[in-house]
């Protein structure tokens, strides 16, 4: 139960250092971390460092950290109050954050509503079009897409950053300075936003 306005454990969808940091603070405000983790990751740092710690799943994000119902699952029958994403994995999706609310829990992040804006690079830029705020030349394909992008590239010029649309922290994001380096770098981006996002959009951006 909520405590003096806080809550008394919190669940961290998320793994890695973001979810130490979390665990950290969650310490010194005298809150109960749970931590959840894949098979791979069952002796991981954030694993030792939570007050309690439930395995999700097999190796693979979308086997894993990606499975919401899972996820929720584990936070209800640990009895978490509130769920904190972390970054990258669901932490920018707004199916998550409504499938918590609708869970009893509280997401701890921005609402489904806002996550839908400007969660994705490609739909926050096109918010953005028609107003004051600059930013550079972009354009976002399709996986099935990818082979026909000579008139993109001509319109966008190198060199390029080419990203997955719904990642973050960097992950897949490389710069492409010639022609030829391009097909890599949209399969690497690809493969990432497929493994640890759950979408393959590719973002690309002057």
């Amino acid at each position: 139960m909520h405590r003096q306005g806080m809550f008394y454990k919190v669940l961290i969808a998320n793994r890695g250092e973001i979810a130490c940091r979390i665990m950290r603070t969650c310490r010194r405000l005298g809150i109960k971390s749970v931590a959840v983790y894949s098979d791979a990751d069952a002796e991981a740092p954030h694993v030792k460092l939570a007050d309690e710690a439930h395995h999700i799943g097999a190796s693979p994000a979308a086997e894993s950290y990606l499975n919401m119902e899972k996820i929720i699952s584990v936070a209800k029958a640990c009895g978490a109050e509130a769920v904190h994403p972390g970054y990258g994995f669901l932490s920018e999706n707004p199916i998550f954050s409504e499938k918590v609310a609708q869970a009893g829990l509280v997401f701890i992040g921005p609402p489904p509503e806002a996550l839908r804006a400007i969660g994705n690079k490609s739909s926050a830029r096109q918010l953005l079009s028609g107003s004051a705020v600059p930013f550079v030349q972009w354009a976002e394909i399709a996986v099935d897409k990818s082979a026909g992008l000579g008139d993109t590239v001509r319109n966008l010029g190198f060199p390029l950053v080419v990203k997955p649309s719904n990642a973050g922290g960097g992950k897949g994001t490389s710069v492409v300075r010639t022609k030829e380096q391009l097909d890599a770098a949209v399969k690497t981006a690809v493969s990432v936003a497929q493994r640890s996002f759950g979408t393959a959009a590719v973002h690309l951006e002057r």
